[in-house]
């Protein structure tokens, strides 16, 4: 069944006196597709940045607790959603990272090891991973203070926090990395170095945020960080990213909840989507930002709106 979307906003979509209609055609078992007024998207890349969103859920503490490859997804869907050159490096870089991994492997499996075939990969991966890392250095020169200001506004600025940037690439040119890590690459059989090893360090109080940080802290370190997304789409795409804000109420505690819900006053957001399992709850919190909005209730998959 085909899900359909009509967008209209004060960005780039009413200056050009155009409306968007967006079909999402989810059938199981078959491929999805996606088509922006009735024309189907040939690759979804093309879609990605169009309509910008940022969603805030109960589970995004994963951001802090998992490895590196969640905070660099954080990273990369961010750029990409501003950069469509950016998206099309990473496709490629991707691409080529797998290509020499299972070219890798199979010298592995075979006994054998050409090291003049692995370096033509090497040589194509360097443009791509330059373009991301000075991409992402970039980005993080304006997005650690954003990053800051939100959670001195959320905590009451209660305690410090930093976010910083961690690459290799910073110190060492990638053929450099690249050549040094041949021989480990080959006993592996896979990439030990590159743009796909990068991460963001969180720290609170100058001390590791994963073990410092309380419930409380860590909930709002997150929360700014996804305030800090919105804050960059919003200025990067001239139009407010939709808000999804899903059941984070459950581990604010009240004096976080009032700084969160300033937060939202103060700044120019636009279409905000607020979920919460305790209905009164929400609209008590909902009627303090003086906002109008309408209620519905989920039950069993059905909406059905409320007074």
């Amino acid at each position: 069944m085909p899900n359909t979307g009509r967008v209209s906003s004060e960005g780039q979509f009413e200056r050009e006196g155009k409306r968007e209609r967006i079909v999402a055609k989810v059938i199981p078992r078959k491929k999805k597709e996606l088509e922006r007024n009735d024309v189907p998207y040939q690759r979804l890349s093309e879609h990605v940045g169009l309509l910008p969103v940022v969603m805030i859920a109960p589970d995004d503490t994963y951001l802090v607790s998992d490895g590196s490859e969640a905070r660099r997804s954080f990273l990369d869907n961010t750029l990409s959603q501003i950069d469509n050159a950016y998206l099309h490096q990473l496709i490629a870089y991707n691409k080529l990272l797998k290509q020499r991994n299972a070219l890798l492997k199979q010298f592995g499996e075979q006994g054998r090891y050409d090291r003049a075939m692995v370096e033509v990969y090497d040589q194509q991966m360097l443009a791509p991973a330059q373009a991301i890392h000075e991409a992402r250095t970039a980005f993080m020169q304006g997005f650690q203070p954003l990053v800051q200001q939100a959670y001195a506004q959320i905590s009451g600025e209660a305690e410090s926090i930093d976010c910083t940037y961690r690459s290799k690439l910073t110190d060492t040119p990638f053929a450099t990395l690249l050549a040094e890590a041949a021989e480990k690459d080959r006993i592996l059989q896979r990439t030990t170095v590159g743009i796909h090893k990068d991460d963001l360090v969180f720290e609170i109080s100058g001390y590791p945020l994963k073990r410092f940080a309380s419930q409380g802290q860590l909930k709002s370190f997150v929360l700014s960080l996804k305030l800090a997304q919105y804050q960059v789409l919003r200025e990067e795409k001239k139009v407010p990213p939709l808000l999804l804000l899903d059941d984070i109420f459950d581990k604010l505690d009240g004096q976080r909840v009032t700084q969160l819900l300033q937060l939202l006053q103060q700044q120019a957001f636009g279409q905000a989507f607020i979920t919460d399992t305790d209905e009164t709850r929400l609209s008590a919190i909902i009627r303090e930002t003086g906002q109008p909005f309408l209620k519905y209730r989920i039950t069993q998959g059905q909406a059905e709106k409320i007074d």
